[in-house]
């Protein structure tokens, strides 16, 4: 099944230009993006963070493998996972996190090069390469397989060095990966450069000031997806009809709270 999957995954890669690929973070919120008409799916690692009340980062291995279960179980569709760094520095670990993501039902999975170590945050180029070759040996491997995206994490760690991003992606893409993914680029010139640099579908991370969605289809953008963002949107909601109950004593809320409900009936049956 997980072959099949992938295999459709990467498929709507090119069948979408853009792929929107929603980042969601509970069963429900996977459900509610069934229902809208999404045709792929993509865990984060921030929002999972979030339903058990920590910070990005501080999720173990076990844990976000049963999370990727979860939301693997909750609607058909194919999903990715955000597997942060492989939960490894040497490229053995990161080939096992990959290997356990298979027996998960998961369609893909992301690798990135964030050390987890804000005063030298990204692996040295050769390392980082070893380590995509390890996670694309795991993933391509076998009769399960999964579809590979390799990040570089230079412009959300505080390298905004898009020549050196533009390297490391397609030493990724020598090393087996099969999406290529850059977040924080927000200027279609940069965007548009990293494409043309590389022959693998690019995934796009929406942000304030990036392009929409159709100027990305048009640049060659191959995937969009939200990260944390839809699951902070739904705490921001929160944290309003919160402050509203407690501050002013009104329930505006319950409007948006409606809307809410609907939508669920109508997905969860």
């Amino acid at each position: 099944m997980a072959n099949d999957l992938a295999k459709r995954f990467l498929d709507l890669h090119r069948e979408r230009r853009p792929l929107l690929l929603p980042n969601v973070w509970d069963a429900g919120s996977a459900k509610l993006m069934r229902s809208f008409g999404f045709d792929a799916l993509a865990t984060t690692s921030s929002g999972h963070a979030a339903t058990l009340g920590r910070l990005d980062g501080s999720v173990t291995r076990d844990e976000a493998l049963a999370h990727s279960a979860s939301i693997v179980a909750a609607t058909d569709l194919p999903v990715s996972a955000d597997l942060e760094n492989g939960f490894a520095d040497d490229p053995e670990g990161v080939a096992e996190t990959v290997t356990l993501a298979l027996q998960t039902g998961l369609a893909g999975c992301s690798i990135e090069d964030f050390t987890d170590d804000l005063d030298d945050p990204i692996y040295e180029l050769d390392a980082a390469r070893a380590r995509v070759a390890a996670a694309a040996q795991a993933a391509h491997g076998g009769s399960q397989t999964l579809v590979l995206t390799a990040r570089a994490e230079n412009h959300i760690r505080g390298r905004p060095d898009l020549q050196d991003t533009i390297t490391r992606l397609q030493a990724y893409q020598e090393a087996g990966a099969d999406v290529l993914y850059a977040p924080g680029l927000t200027s279609a010139g940069d965007i548009a450069r990293v494409i043309k640099s590389v022959a693998k579908p690019v995934n796009v991370l929406a942000r304030a000031g990036a392009p929409s969605i159709a100027e990305l289809g048009e640049l060659g953008v191959s995937r969009v997806s939200v990260g944390g963002a839809f699951a902070f949107a739904a705490l921001g909601e929160l944290r309003e009809a919160a402050l509203e109950l407690r501050d002013r004593g009104t329930y505006s809320f319950l409007e948006r709270a409606g809307a809410g409900q609907r939508a669920v009936r109508e997905a969860f049956l």
